[in-house]
């Protein structure tokens, strides 16, 4: 399999024009029952709310099965962090983890293409991601 550093492709990437924004997706799947993830969920979306209000917090849900049809309990963090010890650091203190109920495994990520299209209605207020 052809293999280049990280570094360097990041910077073919920027010489190119694209983002190459680096971020880090921590992939979070249960380790046992879905009733522990259950019994930390309200701790876990403090510390979520928390990380986006410092800004270390990029998107963050749950996946669904493959069939659409039923949530395992896995779910996606995309942090911003300057370092990938800062990212696992982060990723180790999410209660989930901390207790046990999730595992992840983390992996450095760059965001070259893609947009995002906001609609925000001044008249009442109303906000959504299109």
């Amino acid at each position: 399999m052809p293999q280049s550093s990280w570094e360097a492709h990041h910077e073919l990437v920027k010489e190119k024009g694209l983002l190459a924004k680096k971020l880090y997706v921590v992939l979070t799947k249960p380790a046992g029952s879905l009733d522990a993830i259950k019994a930390n969920l309200p701790e876990h979306l403090d510390y979520q709310l928390e990380l986006e209000s410092n800004g270390a917090l990029f998107a963050a849900g749950p996946f669904a099965d493959d069939a659409e049809t039923e949530w395992e309990g896995e779910g996606m963090v995309i942090l911003r962090a300057e370092s990938l010890e800062e990212a696992r650091r982060l990723a180790e203190n999410d209660p989930m983890h901390k207790c046990g109920a999730r595992t992840f495994r983390l992996r450095p990520w760059m965001l070259n293409e893609g947009s995002i299209t906001l609609k925000v209605t001044y008249s009442n207020g109303s906000r959504e991601v299109i």
